[in-house]
């Protein structure tokens, strides 16, 4: 995937976060989850692009690394919220799988860096 998808990628994901924060049940439990896969979420694409920026090979394993996090962190906010019974398994799943397959992209970007001293 090129830098330029995974960039637009990364944003729609933070979009999508943003309109299924708007529909959370206005609660307590959803204020709290809500705003942490608010933070998460938004955060992805905006790591993505600090490690599109990296100076070196190390900084950007590094920036990558924290793409990761925010992804898997926003995976489990959604998970809760499902668990919980906030929100219906249909309406938070296709996030779910965003936010997953978003860390395995990741992961892989990271280990071909790894292995080639480049990015990817």
């Amino acid at each position: 995937m090129s830098n330029e998808n995974l960039k637009l990628r990364t944003k729609k994901f933070a979009l999508a976060v943003i309109k299924f924060f708007a529909e959370l049940p206005k609660n307590e439990t959803c204020r709290i989850l809500g705003r942490q896969l608010l933070r998460s979420g938004t955060s992805v694409g905006a790591n993505y692009r600090a490690a599109c920026r990296a100076k070196s090979t190390a900084d950007f394993i590094s920036k990558m690394g924290t793409v990761e996090e925010e992804a898997d962190e926003s995976g489990y906010w959604l998970e809760l919220l499902v668990e919980d019974g906030q929100v219906s398994t249909a309406k938070a799943a296709p996030l779910i799988k965003e936010a997953y397959e978003l860390v395995a992209i990741v992961v892989s970007s990271i280990n071909t860096a790894r292995k080639s001293g480049g990015r990817e």
